[in-house]
């Protein structure tokens, strides 16, 4: 028998037992709603890591409001490739949803140049254009979420929705911090953690819901 046939399962299969090995590992998540408590499952199947579950938070009513924004067919804006090409292309589809990303374009490189600036930074700038009513989405540096709030702060952009989830050691607790400070809907994971595929997983989990093909 080969490693494929003993272990391996078909797509759906996989994701059914994923999210049933999820939920039973959770620690007890008290007063989320159904729908919070499966963006919070999906985060932690992206990561393998139940822990994680603990550092996730969510701004009032941020879920319903990612949901809305889909199905307004909002654009989703990622501060990197990352993860953008973690969102599911068949769900974006299914929604009519078109991503924004600027953080390689020439633009972009330009701008950074210019301004003194770090290429995230330059590259939320760039996107100013498509944030409006849209999903924001943060997974990689910490100066792009502190440049959209910024922005957000002075009120040049107004996204349905920020998804916060930057990781590393300089300038990443300081951002989410002032994100949960900031006048935006939000979704996070606090502290260092984060980063690209709980992002993305976060705006699979909103599609998801959106279409109402999960169940809750």
């Amino acid at each position: 028998m080969s490693l494929v046939e003993k272990y391996a399962l078909l797509p759906d299969e996989i994701d059914r037992r994923s999210i049933e090995a999820v939920e039973a590992c959770l620690p007890q998540l008290d007063g989320l709603t159904p729908e919070e408590r499966y963006v919070v499952c999906r985060i932690v199947r992206a990561e393998g890591d139940p822990e994680i579950s603990k550092a996730v938070g969510f701004s009032p009513n941020a879920v319903e409001l990612g949901i809305a924004a889909i199905r307004a067919k909002a654009a989703v804006v990622t501060d990197v490739r990352m993860v953008e090409v973690g969102i599911s292309k068949a769900l974006l589809s299914k929604c009519g949803i078109t991503t924004y990303c600027q953080i390689d374009t020439p633009n972009t490189a330009q701008r950074a140049k210019s301004e003194g600036t770090t290429r995230s930074v330059a590259a939320v700038r760039e996107l100013t254009p498509h944030l409006n009513g849209a999903i924001a989405v943060v997974g990689n540096a910490p100066t792009a979420l502190l440049a959209l709030l910024d922005m957000v702060k002075a009120g040049e952009v107004s996204p349905a929705l920020v998804i916060g989830m930057p990781v590393g050691f300089i300038a990443c607790t300081e951002s989410k911090a002032e994100l949960a400070k900031a006048d935006v809907p939000y979704i996070s994971v606090w502290e260092r953690r984060g980063g690209s595929s709980a992002a993305a997983a976060t705006v699979n989990a909103l599609l998801g819901l959106a279409l109402q093909e999960v169940s809750i």
